[in-house]
This record gives structure tokens, sequence and C-alpha cells, in this order.
């Protein structure tokens, strides 16, 4: 599991490495298995006018967006490459501007699930009503579904899960301060098992 002291880690090491101004504030990130995912904020057109049309806001988001992706994609790339190797993850980028936000890249990770019939019914039955392609697209759609109706729920029990590693992180086979050094190094190996490294 990912704990919060991973994704401040993580934070902290890609607010240092990005180039200054490359965002006009301080980026969002998220991290778990496969992924970090980097968005900040680009300011939005200087030249768009105060009464302009709601199609014309869009297109001049959608413009900038576009532009700031193109024009960052070398700085950007040549930090995704350094973290991909400090942290055995992909690294996927986005950019937020006046309210709309745009995620360039994500990875696609598969998840080997096996489902009872009845979860398979309700998978066919989105796929029967158009809802979605296939079964993993509607197995995608589900998880969206709850994502967007549970996210304080997902985000109490996250905070239980860290809760129990850090109080694992406390039991027995902790060595007690002022144990002899070979006993920390035993340890070592386990710490270094749980930090992913």
């Amino acid at each position: 599991m990912i704990t919060s002291q991973d994704t401040d880690e993580i934070r902290g090491w890609l607010t240092g490495r990005l180039p200054d101004g490359l965002y006009a504030s301080p980026v969002e990130v998220t991290v778990d298995r496969e992924e970090i995912c980097v968005v900040g904020t680009v300011p939005e057109p200087a030249g768009l006018a105060a009464d302009a049309t709601g199609a014309e806001r869009d297109a001049a988001l959608d413009g900038r967006i576009a532009e700031f992706r193109e024009r960052t994609r070398k700085e950007r790339m040549a930090v995704a490459r350094a973290a991909e190797r400090r942290y055995r993850r992909k690294v996927s980028w986005g950019a937020e501007c006046g309210g709309r936000r745009e995620v360039f890249t994500n990875v696609s990770a598969p998840v080997m699930t096996r489902l009872r019939q009845p979860q398979r019914q309700v998978l066919d039955t989105l796929i029967a009503a158009g809802v979605a392609r296939s079964r993993s697209e509607a197995l995608g759609w589900c998880v969206r579904l709850v994502e967007s109706h549970a996210d304080d729920w997902l985000r109490e029990l996250r905070d239980s899960l860290e809760h129990v590693q850090h109080v694992r992180a406390q039991g027995p086979d902790r060595p007690a301060d002022g144990a002899p050094a070979d006993a920390a190094a035993q340890d070592g190996p386990a710490r270094d098992a749980e930090d992913g490294k």
C-alpha cells in the first residue's frame, strides 16, 4: 500500500526536480503501485476577451493546454525518466486551466479478476444497455461509479490502512532502542521490502 509519507516524499522530490515556472501553482501528485500522475495549473490565455462566448472560452482553454503540452514535452520527459528510475513507476502528466483538466497519458493497468454469475450479469447488462462495449470497460465503469460516490469512505479506509501499517511497524520485530547493530542489520531487508526498494 502507498502511504501518505510515500506520496509526500515523491511530491517533495518532484517539487524540487521540476523546472521553476513549469506550472503556475504547486502540483497535485497522485501515486499508486504502477503510476505517478502529476497535474498542475497553467495560466489562462491573457488575450481572451471578457465577453467571450462559452465555445470561444472552451476552445481557448483547450488551445492553452495543448500549447503547454507541446512546449514542455522535453522538460517533462527528462523529469519522468529520472522519476521512473528512482521510484520504479511510470509518470503521467496533466494540466488544469480555467477549471478545465486534461491528463495527457495514463497507465492502463490490467486487473485480473474472477467474477461469479451475478457480477457477470451486472457487466453484461451494462453492455446490453450500451453503457460499455466489453466486460472490462463495464468493470471500469463500475469502479468509476464507486469512486465518484464513495470518496469519503475510501479516504477513511485508506487512512485506516495507513494506521495499521504504522502499528505493524511498531511490532515485536522492531529493534529496541540501543539494540546491537547486527540486530538492526537483520531487520534492514524487511524494512527495505516494505518500502518497495
